[in-house]
């Protein structure tokens, strides 16, 4: 797999990120300030994920998107796409990168904790406020956004 930073005047992939994220104008409006990226399979080039690194704060970029193509989930490249945001993180010297996932996002709380994330607090009622309308994963309404952190200092 290959990783690299979406070239100038290069179209984001809105329906790979839209998996992710389904407001399009949240996901514009983090994509105008943000930095993204593609992975491609190096076999064809195929284009198989993408995430989007966003400044928030001196010292502290946030992981807005991570997606994966549907047909290679469940195959180790959501960690790997999330490995590279780490490390692009740090090579950039940004002290923390945090995130925010669904309370319903079952899987991806436990990609991003074994990746080492720690959860720093919850935004009740921050998909409800949000979007217009409620999304569901799991059979559970995703109401509250889980905040993880990472700090891009410690020992690896």
């Amino acid at each position: 797999m290959h990783i690299h930073p979406l070239q100038p005047g290069q179209n984001p992939p809105m329906e790979l990120l839209l998996s992710a994220d389904p407001s399009p104008t949240i996901i514009k409006d983090y994509l105008s300030r943000g930095q993204c990226y593609i992975a491609n399979q190096q076999q064809n080039q195929e284009m198989i994920g993408v995430y989007v690194l966003l400044p928030t704060r001196p010292k502290t970029i946030e992981l807005v998107n991570v997606a994966v193509v549907e047909s290679y989930q469940n195959k180790g490249i959501g960690k790997q796409l999330v490995q590279h945001a780490i490390r692009t993180a740090r090579d950039q010297q940004y002290h923390t990168i945090e995130l925010g996932t669904g309370n319903s996002s079952v899987s991806q709380l436990a990609l991003y904790q074994k990746c080492g994330f720690r959860i720093i607090g919850v935004d009740m009622n921050f998909f409800v406020r949000h979007y217009e309308q409620p999304i569901y994963e799991h059979g559970i309404q995703c109401r509250d956004m889980i905040r993880l952190a990472l700090d891009l200092h410690r020992q690896e």
